[in-house]
């Protein structure tokens, strides 16, 4: 089952042409991957006191249909690609507006860093086993991580 929340957009959602901003897709795509985590009890301070943090290396979004200021949009979260230790990731959101067409779609490619190290890593066990409960999509991709 997709992951998804409701979110109210707000006015600082938009730009002056009254189009909701690039960034704000962007910012409620990666909200809804921290609902995710705090819905399985991982807060952004269990992510810090372990030294570890999301970095993106590539986002990309698709707009369809246009948002209204003051609209209720609904984001979802699935997981479209993966390392097995969840090294590396790649998830799809998509926005629905008030109506439930889709509004846009946002491609995250990312990885986990250790904060102090400033390396890529890789996550303790019991939080590897809190992302295996991450929705997958139905063409879900098995992806390795590359050697030098």
């Amino acid at each position: 089952m997709i992951f998804k929340h409701k979110f109210s957009t707000k006015w600082s959602d938009f730009d002056p042409n009254r189009h909701m901003r690039h960034t704000a897709y962007a910012d409620y795509s990666a909200e809804v991957r921290t609902r995710f985590f705090l819905q399985h009890k991982l807060t952004l301070d269990d992510f810090a006191r372990m030294h570890i943090g999301p970095i993106l290396f590539k986002e990309e979004t698709t707009f369809l249909k246009e948002i209204h200021i003051g609209e209720d949009i609904t984001v979802t979260m699935e997981l479209i690609a993966a390392t097995p230790k969840m090294e590396r990731w790649q998830f799809k959101h998509q926005i629905f507006n008030e109506k439930g067409d889709l509004s846009a779609e946002v491609i995250a490619k990312g990885a986990w860093i250790d904060l102090q190290k400033r390396k890529l890593t890789t996550l303790p066990d019991n939080v590897l086993e809190i992302l295996k409960n991450i929705p997958k999509s139905e063409n879900f991709v098995s992806i390795s991580l590359k050697t030098k």
